[in-house]
């Protein structure tokens, strides 16, 4: 299952679910060749805290995806390059963050996806209020641990685990569908793309 997800771009699977799982588009990829796709364990976080990091990353299973709401602070970071080198060492797939973090090119250069509201200088403190494993909100919709989360360069979305099989069978559909319509329509140029706009425009 989590090989078909990986295969499917957030605009197909936006389209499956209605859109009403996507997140803000205030929360984007570092570098634009970031993707995730994977299992969701959650990460609620107090404003400017950021110890509750280190506990997912020692509960994480292989491929997992921390989905940490930090509230949108943007004054403190929930990770530094050294935290995403103990996540990514631990198979931690990448972080999706109502938040900031820093060392954003150490990030870019390990090649650990983070998708965020942005970088700051300034360092979390831990204070130990965080919690792990509990519903949370990122980007407007709420999340839940053995959710699941895509990200690309257009975005990210929220699949609940009970739909994930509906959704990732009707994107697949919506993907198929889409290459059709393409080769409809470009096959030959001018004249097909004409042809085409003929055959919709009313």
């Amino acid at each position: 299952m989590l090989e078909r997800l990986a295969k499917l771009p957030t605009t197909a699977l936006s389209d499956a679910t209605g859109g009403y799982t996507n997140v803000a588009a205030t929360i984007k990829p570092l570098a634009s060749h970031f993707k995730v796709a994977g299992r969701v364990l959650t990460v609620r976080l107090p404003d400017g805290e950021n110890g509750a990091v280190l506990e997912a990353i020692s509960k994480a299973e292989r491929g997992d995806v921390l989905v940490i709401d930090a509230k949108g602070n943007t004054n403190r970071a929930v990770a530094g390059d050294f935290v995403m080198q103990l996540a990514q060492g631990v198979g931690v797939q990448g972080f999706v963050v109502d938040g900031v973090i820093r060392d954003s090119l150490a990030a870019i250069d390990i090649g650990f996806p983070v998708f965020s509201k942005g970088t700051t200088v300034a360092a979390g403190v831990k204070n130990g209020t965080g919690k792990v494993g509990v519903p949370v909100a990122v980007g407007g919709v709420p999340v839940q641990t053995g959710d699941y989360v895509v990200g690309d360069a257009d975005g990210v979305i929220i699949i609940p685990q009970a739909d994930i099989e509906a959704v990732i069978e009707k994107a697949e559909k919506k993907v198929v569908s889409d290459e059709a319509r393409e080769q409809e329509a470009l096959h030959d140029g001018e004249t097909s793309i004409r042809a085409y706009l003929q055959k919709v425009v009313k």
